[in-house]
């Protein structure tokens, strides 16, 4: 199986009268809902369905307060989730204050499989 992309035009930030120019992008090939998770996950063990998705359900609720609380949260082999920030500079370590965030986001950094799996990728041009 193939990753599906398109191209998209885009203008340059810094210089918008320049020409755009087009880029790939990754077009999702459908998606796997926490039912279906659930559902494949006790075919491959002895957990009920209702079982695994009460996992997943509890699973994102910690990891939903854990990060909230200022956590790394570690998944094993699966990886890690961490917030993450960005904010305007200053001049001076003191001028830096929480009125400087600009953006916040949650970074994921996964493990050592999930990495691998981007060796292994072919991709299809689509539309």
């Amino acid at each position: 199986m193939a990753i599906k992309f398109k191209s998209l035009p885009r203008k340059n930030p810094q210089d918008l009268v320049a020409p755009e120019k087009f880029y790939a992008s990754a077009v999702g090939d459908g998606e796997v809902t926490m039912d279906s998770l659930a559902e494949m996950i006790s075919y491959q063990c002895t957990v009920t369905e209702a079982d695994c998705y009460a996992v997943l359900i509890s699973l994102e609720k910690n990891i939903v307060s854990e990060l909230a609380q200022g956590r790394i949260v570690k998944l094993g082999r699966l990886g890690n989730f961490q917030i993450g920030i960005s904010s305007d500079g200053m001049i001076t370590p003191e001028e830096v204050n929480a009125s400087s965030i600009t953006k916040t986001r949650i970074n994921f950094r996964p493990g050592k499989k999930l990495r691998l799996l981007l060796n292994d990728l072919s991709f299809k041009k689509v539309g």
